[in-house]
């Protein structure tokens, strides 16, 4: 099977990678639609581990509106904790 491209911009660009890769015009196309593939594959893959993420997520439920971010730190460091770094 034969595939061809009569677009002369592709041409360009197969003949630029070629070069830069030190290959044919082939092996430029090739290695430039596998790169695509697997950056593709990962694409997809990550949303579906995000995806996942977002399930355990929504598992735990949902947060405590009364929780007190600042009192809760404020307890972890205690009461003689003081801040130097603040002119």
């Amino acid at each position: 099977m034969t595939l061809r491209i009569r677009d002369p911009r592709a041409e360009i660009l197969a003949r630029q990678l070629a070069e830069m890769r030190r290959t044919t015009m082939t092996g430029a196309v090739i290695q430039a639609l596998e790169n695509e593939i697997k950056r593709s594959a990962a694409k997809i893959s990550f949303e579906k581990r995000n995806s996942d993420v977002m399930a355990m997520a929504d598992a735990l439920g949902a947060s405590a509106p009364a929780f007190d971010m600042k009192a809760n730190t404020d307890e972890m460091w205690g009461d003689d904790f003081v801040r130097t770094d603040l002119a």
